[in-house]
């Protein structure tokens, strides 16, 4: 059933404004002033060509692109570039590429919003005539208040943002009002500014100012957010999105033009280091609207971490990141915290912040990462609309190159900022080898795992339970099986069972997961190879879904039970009732590379990452939500292409000289 907020109503309104626009809502702050300082001589072509190229991106990036257009891949209610990517990877080869790049952008964008967003909003206290000389962009004090804010922002994650999350939509609501008033009272003042809603004014603009196309680095900060109204889907639902957007385009837009006002009433060439944001801000209310900007920011910052989360988590399901600790701090659907991403990002806000200090700085290495994120959207939407939606080919191939044009244009703008960013270049690439590295490695790992049918090995599996020679292993044993096929299971499993210590039990149990494209999908099916003996369970879970096995398969069996499918009580009675299931025993298996293998250097560089990735990664008993009490780990060998060239020599005994010397220190 939809939720609540899911549903077009206006607690749903109220959630969207809290959780979807913090990004976008905050731009205002700084893309104005970034477009004049960009463009150099404040003239009224450059102010009135910046505003309706600002009016036009919002209209063709923002509304029509993810409003209109990628809002309807709506994956169960789900929404970013994974769900995105889950819908369509069946439909071509090779998708998990811009996938990963898509993501791995994504997550660097989010070291840079929370240091850009909250750093212009204290650099607004410098507008307060008392603390003019305190309050000074780069200055040591501002850097220890945007990073003290950080700090609390980072360490209040592993809480849960229950309690906080309550007052988010009402602090935006009241920010976007702000934005309509502050900026419709300079518009009403000088209402020609309006004709700038003409798009010549944005094309005169990018073809006859000297810097003309590449303002379209800072022009494009008014966009920055969009990604999230698609990311954060799941939160709020289309309907709410959609309709919350038409509030917050006015607000946006009624800001941007009164701060075109503003400056055209000015009639200066330079405007130095003010802010056309606080500029139109009355001195009497200027503290409360910085405070309000500074609640405003760390609402946006507050969104992108929790997106920065639930991606990773969506990676994690998908095979595309390590399987890390993911934990659920309050009872809301879908609200997760990571502490290893948590804190990562916490590093990488501090480092942009220590490493740029101003706003200014920040804004000039900005963009770059979501421009790359759009184009892989928009190309994973090309799948979505021609083989999901059906739209004619046509079709498709207009919307698209339409957002191809206008994203390669911004890219092309940005990519001049790369070299101010080269640290997040190295962020970027870190990620995006990261979830490479996995994807290949683990795909390697498992094409060339063997299988042998499990009905052949049944006989076998009646007769060692029945065998009270061999001490009890345990009453359910329980072996995970990648196989597909319901008949198969892997050698190692059966090699587990017979060839190592001999593991009696009264059932056998074999699970396999598969991950859906649905992301709250929990389905079972069970097939009994020998009644009340050897019995396989298949799940189906949702890539959101969070691994607890041990429960999922107590359920399963008490529902046999109910169902007269599983006569346990027949044979044994235990008399605490709490426990007649008897005991569960999880053998794990965990694969090392072993050294009978010989890859080409390539193999060998992806292997030995993939294994040293999952060294550090969250352990098989925490990533399947098992307790070390309820299973075992056993460690086999992974052979993929055994040594060919090695050959052993037979020499009869007495026929070799005793080494001596140095040869015999070393002998072994």
């Amino acid at each position: 059933m939809e939720s609540r907020t899911q549903k077009v109503s206006a607690a749903g309104l109220l959630v969207a404004l809290g959780i979807i626009y913090g990004d976008i809502g905050t731009s205002p702050l700084y893309t104005f002033q970034t477009i004049l300082r960009d463009g150099g001589t404040v003239t009224p072509e450059l102010v009135l060509g910046g505003v309706s190229a600002v009016f036009w991106t919002l209209t063709l990036q923002t509304t029509f692109k993810y409003v209109f257009i990628t809002l309807q891949a709506d994956n169960h209610g789900e929404g970013g570039v994974f769900s995105l990517y889950a819908l369509v990877r069946k439909k071509g080869h090779g998708l998990w590429l811009p996938a990963t790049i898509g993501a791995a952008t994504l997550l660097a964008d989010g070291i840079i919003t929370p240091p850009i967003s909250v750093t212009s909003a204290i650099e607004g206290l410098g507008g307060v005539p008392a603390l003019s000389k305190i309050i000074i962009p780069g200055d040591n004090l501002v850097i220890e208040i945007v990073l003290l804010i950080l700090l609390l922002l980072f360490f209040f994650q592993q809480f849960g943002t229950k309690v906080v999350g309550s007052a988010f939509g009402p602090i935006m609501l009241l920010w976007f009002l702000m934005l309509s008033v502050l900026g419709g009272i300079q518009v009403a003042q000088h209402p020609e500014v309006f004709k700038a809603l003409n798009p010549y004014y944005a094309f005169r603009l990018l073809v006859e100012h000297p810097q003309g196309f590449w303002l379209l680095g800072a022009i494009f900060l008014c966009t920055t957010g969009a990604e999230a109204l698609y990311s954060d889907l799941g939160h709020c639902g289309k309907g709410n999105i959609r309709m919350s957007w038409g509030f917050v385009k006015t607000a946006l837009v009624l800001n941007y033009f009164g701060q075109a006002a503003w400056v055209l009433a000015q009639h200066k060439t330079s405007l130095g280091e003010v802010n056309p944001f606080f500029a139109i801000v009355p001195s009497w209310f200027l503290l409360p609207s910085v405070l309000l900007a500074t609640v405003a920011t760390i609402i946006a910052s507050q969104a992108l971490i929790s997106g920065s989360f639930t991606l990773i988590s969506e990676a994690i399901s998908l095979g595309f990141w390590p399987r890390v600790k993911v934990e659920h701090p309050t009872d809301i659907k879908g609200q997760i915290y990571i502490p290893s991403i948590n804190w990562l990002l916490c590093a990488g806000c501090f480092a942009v912040a220590l490493y740029f200090r101003t706003s200014e700085r920040m804004t000039a290495a900005y963009g770059f990462s979501i421009t790359i994120a759009m184009l892989m959207t928009t190309y994973l939407m090309a799948y979505y609309l021609r083989d999901v939606k059906k739209y004619p080919i046509w079709l498709v191939g207009a919307i698209v190159s339409l957002f191809v044009i206008v994203e390669t244009s911004f890219f092309v703008a940005n990519a001049v900022k790369i070299v101010k960013r080269l640290m997040f270049l190295v962020v970027e690439l870190g990620i995006f080898t990261t979830m490479f590295v996995w994807h290949r490695g683990r795909k390697l790992s498992r094409q060339l795992r063997d299988c042998v049918k499990l009905h052949d090995y049944v006989p076998a599996l009646l007769k060692i339970s029945a065998d009270t020679r061999i001490p009890k292993y345990a009453t359910h044993l329980v072996y995970l099986t990648r196989s597909g096929d319901a008949q198969e299971v892997e050698q190692e499993i059966i090699s587990s069972i017979f060839a190592r210590q001999p593991k009696r039990a009264d059932v056998y149990w074999f699970i396999h997961i598969d991950f859906v494209d649905e992301p709250f999908t929990t389905a079972y099916s069970v097939e009994e190879l020998v009644d009340d003996k050897v019995i396989r369970v298949d799940f189906r879970l949702g890539f959101r879904v969070q691994l607890r096995i041990h429960l999922l398969l107590r359920m399963v069996v008490e529902e046999m039970i109910r169902n007269n499918e599983f006569a346990l009580e027949e044979r044994f009675t235990v008399p605490d009732a709490r426990n007649v299931l008897g005991d569960f025993r999880f053998v794990i298996l965990q694969e090392f590379l072993s050294y009978d293998n010989e890859f080409n250097s390539n193999e060998e560089v992806l292997l030995n990452s993939y294994f040293n990735l999952r060294n550090m990664a969250q352990s098989n008993l925490q990533a399947f939500g098992l307790d070390p009490s309820e299973a075992d780990i056993e460690k086999i060998p992974l052979v993929i292409k055994p040594a060919s060239n090695f050959k052993l020599e037979r020499f009869q005994p007495g026929t070799r000289p005793i080494p001596t010397g140095q040869e015999a220190e070393q002998s072994i």
